[in-house]
């Protein structure tokens, strides 16, 4: 049976979400104006899909999987399921307004409250026991104050430049922090096409967060220099000609690497080297 897959054809989550697809071994020569790829290699098929109806499409069970960010698949309010934080396409949901630093959520009470995000929104205030209209836009939220129809917006804020443009100021702790997941059809019958998917799209997710590091090391300080570089299950140790010297290889966190290559350096480790991950199952 041939898997189905939605991927966003527009905005932030979009060109990430193809690169991500592309290093997982997915996609490598699709035409990206194209709306449905067959993927022959994998025998998949990949419908490029506007990201807010990704999690209808996905939760309805017309396709398997689907790629879309954690604000859309709690508006869109389906049962789809949550299989993978992808780590791009970082966002807040934020409330924002003129002077909005000055207010407090009670304020938005009695507010005119434009959004993109009606059901996220409703959802929030209902939980929270606000009592708002809730303006629905279809975009360009931030307009809507000074054009009259608001009185306080309620947007996704990457880094809150268009907001200072428009005027406005954040208002309050953010209603939801988000990135892209991947979600999965609910009650999905257990699926070879699935699970090797799933496994693939992790497996570009480590290989991104760590490195390869490689290094000589004096074989009497080759225990410390292991307590630094653990790697996932063990460091390899490699004997060398001179038995006075060991070579270790280890997985390394990227945002750790030169932390860990100084204090190797420090301990007396030479020819220390790092090496990208491309791929990686573990």
């Amino acid at each position: 049976m041939v898997l189905r897959v939605a991927v966003p054809n527009k905005g932030a989550l979009s060109e990430p979400a193809r690169e991500m697809l592309v290093e997982a071994g997915y996609l490598r020569s699709a035409s990206t104006r194209e709306l449905m790829v067959h993927d022959p290699d994998n025998d998949v098929d990949f419908f490029f899909l506007r990201p807010k109806d990704i999690a209808v499409y996905v939760g309805a069970g017309k396709l398997d999987l689907g790629i879309t960010g954690k604000d859309m698949l709690l508006d869109s309010g389906v049962d789809a399921t949550p299989v993978l934080e992808l780590g791009f396409a970082p966002s807040t949901f934020r409330f924002a307004a003129v002077g909005g630093a000055s207010l407090g959520v009670s304020d938005l009470n009695g507010m005119r409250i434009a959004t993109s995000y009606a059901g996220l929104l409703q959802s929030w205030l209902t939980q929270h026991d606000v009592r708002a209209q809730v303006v629905r836009l279809d975009g360009a939220v931030e307009n809507s104050i000074a054009l009259g129809v608001a009185d306080a917006i309620a947007d996704v804020v990457a880094t809150g430049t268009t907001l200072k443009k428009a005027g406005l100021e954040i208002l309050g702790e953010p209603l939801l922090v988000s990135q892209a997941l991947l979600i999965r059809r609910p009650e999905a019958p257990a699926s070879p096409a699935i699970e090797t998917f799933i496994r693939r799209m992790n497996g570009v997710m480590v290989a991104r967060a760590y490195v390869l590091v490689d290094y000589d090391i004096p074989t009497g300080d080759l225990d410390r220099a292991c307590a630094i570089t653990p790697g996932i299950e063990s460091p390899t140790v490699s004997s060398l000609h001179d038995p006075a010297w060991s070579a270790v290889r280890a997985m390394v966190p990227s945002k750790d690497v030169h932390r860990v290559m100084d204090e190797l350096y420090d301990m007396g480790a030479r020819g220390i080297l790092v090496t990208d991950i491309h791929a990686c199952r573990l």
